[in-house]
């Protein structure tokens, strides 16, 4: 397994000292780059692996940060940051162009080829920089099929893929229904992947503290939605050693 480099870096969003997570891999050269969203409770352990798994498939990325270094493991703390933000474009497009920022700035990182992935409140935060014409080559979200404001899909320029589970009660089908329609409309290029029987979150193992209603880890399921993220990224960012080397 190739040797990666991890480390922390802090950068202002959101009125807040954001603490991210970059992980770099092996080698000197400039590489493709994913910058990575967390659930609502904010940047764990579990989006630092999942960085740290990508910079050993050769990419630099970046997992970004919602809370300023803190982790909301209160549901109702949570809720009452997270709705008013996810109702609130322009804030999430703020934390994710900063989180940006950081990642173009990275020596490694090529900056005409970066993704957006993230899960829940950090899934749409992607989206909305995908809304926002953000020069990306792809965007994957697992429970984040959010809706944007009227027409602005149409300035997403790259693939969109989007994973649910079908017993999320957080996107029912009628939201599921909305953000397909207005990805049609806009002629964006998006597949839906609907895991059966897999509730909100099911990507995430279990925590030890309380959840809102309707979470739920679904080990099968989460195996496959990483699965799918990843062959979205070798299909639209693909890496290619050496390069610039």
């Amino acid at each position: 397994m190739a040797t990666i480099a991890t480390r922390v870096v802090a950068y202002p969003a959101d009125g807040l000292t954001m603490v991210g997570h970059l992980a770099l891999p092996a080698g000197v050269d400039r590489r493709p780059a994913v910058l990575l969203g967390p659930e609502g409770m904010g940047l764990s352990d579990v989006e630092r692996r999942r960085a740290d798994a990508l910079a050993e498939l050769g990419y630099v990325a970046l997992a970004f940060d919602l809370h300023g270094g803190r982790y909301v493991s209160d549901p109702e703390e949570m809720l009452a940051r997270c709705m008013p933000l996810l109702a609130d474009p322009d804030r999430m497009r703020g934390i994710g162009h900063a989180a940006l920022d950081v990642l173009r700035a990275e020596p490694r990182t090529d900056p005409g080829l970066i993704a957006a992935i993230g899960y829940g409140t950090g899934g749409a935060v992607g989206l909305e920089l995908g809304r926002d014409g953000v020069d990306l080559r792809a965007i994957g979200t697992v429970n984040a099929v959010t809706t944007g404001r009227p027409g602005e899909a149409a300035r997403i320029r790259c693939p969109v893929w989007a994973g649910v589970g079908s017993e999320d009660p957080i996107m029912p089908p009628a939201q599921r229904n909305a953000f397909t329609a207005e990805m049609q409309a806009a002629g964006v290029d998006c597949r839906l992947v609907v895991y059966g029987g897999a509730l909100h979150a099911f990507h995430h193992p279990p925590v030890d503290h309380p959840v809102v209603p309707g979470v739920g880890y679904h080990p099968q399921h989460a195996r496959r939605a990483w699965h799918d993220i990843v062959d979205l990224l070798a299909e639209c960012l693909p890496v290619t050693e050496n390069r610039g080397a």
